[in-house]
């Protein structure tokens, strides 16, 4: 009787220690989805759900393409697909063409996924490297808000500017952009990130099943807080209003809870995901204050997937019984086996 070897390799994620599998979370981050999904349609009617669909499906059908024609075993059982697709779709405005989220899903899945080995092994998040894409190709379409629904009784348009662009500008946000309503959603922006009191309740529901850690949407969401109270938006805003406006609109609340948390690309450790949340948050700031962009979650989210594994490296705490030198030493003779390898293939 032959007995089976099996091997793990700690090196990919996500990794859970429970009865259940990606599916599975998967499934919960789609249903956390749902009540911003709602809001989108409620304010934009059910014609926003066409690029919802065409950018799901595009990410399916990518993903099985992908893997069929290189002959290796069918993945989109485990919905991380869909995920991407719901997500790509959700930073993408409202009246976007048809086309835009297939070329979006093409570059995410195939380029930034699939060509990494999937699932677990990409070091930038598909969606918002996909959403970056688009944005660098098609900018005058990504930014082409429609006026919501919660709106067109107060004002006379199809297209409008969001909060953040008024702010960038200078300009004071006009009277019918309260507080109230920029938290339940009737404002312009992307379909799935206008209201934060839907992407709040998804975050929750994401804890509440340990999908998530509080860790960094807190770090993240604390620090971009704290830093716009601090810098201000000059005359035209006071300092809680500038932090207030800042945290209701764009898409904080959206990268923190359900992009910045991706398993693939964020740190493992609780320190870690400390640092790195509060660095996308830094990063958020000095871009929407500073730089030419009014947004700048998507690129801060992307910059900081990056330094990751250095930051699981910088925090990693030592075994217990195990002295620095013990850690140089294995560290000097994993070099020198490399080195031998080296010299033995040169050979």
């Amino acid at each position: 009787m032959t007995r089976k070897e099996y091997t793990f390799d700690a090196g990919y994620q996500p990794q859970v220690r429970a009865p259940r599998g990606t599916s599975n979370i998967m499934l919960d981050v789609i249903i956390a989805l749902i009540p911003a999904i709602c809001v989108g349609v409620w304010q934009f009617g059910f014609k926003a759900l066409i690029p919802v669909c065409t950018s799901v499906l595009s990410c399916v059908f990518f993903e099985w393409a992908y893997r069929k024609l290189l002959h290796k075993h069918a993945t989109i059982g485990d919905l991380s697909a869909v995920v991407t697709g719901l997500l790509l779709a959700m930073t993408l405005p409202a009246n976007a063409p048809f086309w835009l989220p297939i070329i979006g899903a093409f570059f995410a899945i195939v380029f930034v996924k699939q060509l990494y080995g999937g699932i677990g092994t990409n070091f930038l998040n598909p969606a918002l490297a996909g959403r970056a894409f688009l944005f660098a190709s098609y900018a005058m379409l990504m930014t082409r808000w429609t006026t919501p629904n919660g709106l067109k009784a107060s004002v006379d348009a199809i297209t409008m500017a969001t909060p953040l662009s008024s702010m960038k500008a200078g300009v004071a946000l006009p009277e019918y952009f309260t507080v109230a309503d920029m938290f339940i959603g009737r404002m312009p922006g992307c379909f799935g990130e206008i209201s934060a009191a839907a992407l709040l309740l998804g975050g929750i529901y994401l804890i509440c099943r340990k999908v998530i850690t509080w860790h960094i949407p807190v770090a993240f969401i604390g620090t971009v807080a704290v830093l716009s109270l601090i810098f201000g938006g000059g005359s035209e805003y006071s300092h809680v209003d500038w932090m207030v406006y800042n945290l209701l609109s764009g898409g904080l609340m959206l990268g923190a809870i359900f992009m910045a948390t991706d398993y693939s690309t964020s740190p493992t450790g609780f320190n870690a995901r400390l640092i790195y949340g509060a660095g996308c948050g830094i990063l958020t700031v000095v871009i929407r204050r500073f730089g030419g962009y009014p947004e700048g979650v998507s690129f801060a989210i992307l910059i900081m997937n990056c330094c990751a594994w250095f930051l699981d490296q910088l925090t990693q705490r030592r075994q217990f019984g195990v002295t620095r030198e013990d850690v140089k030493a294995k560290k000097a003779a994993a070099k020198a086996a490399k080195k031998e390898a080296k010299e033995a293939a040169a050979q």
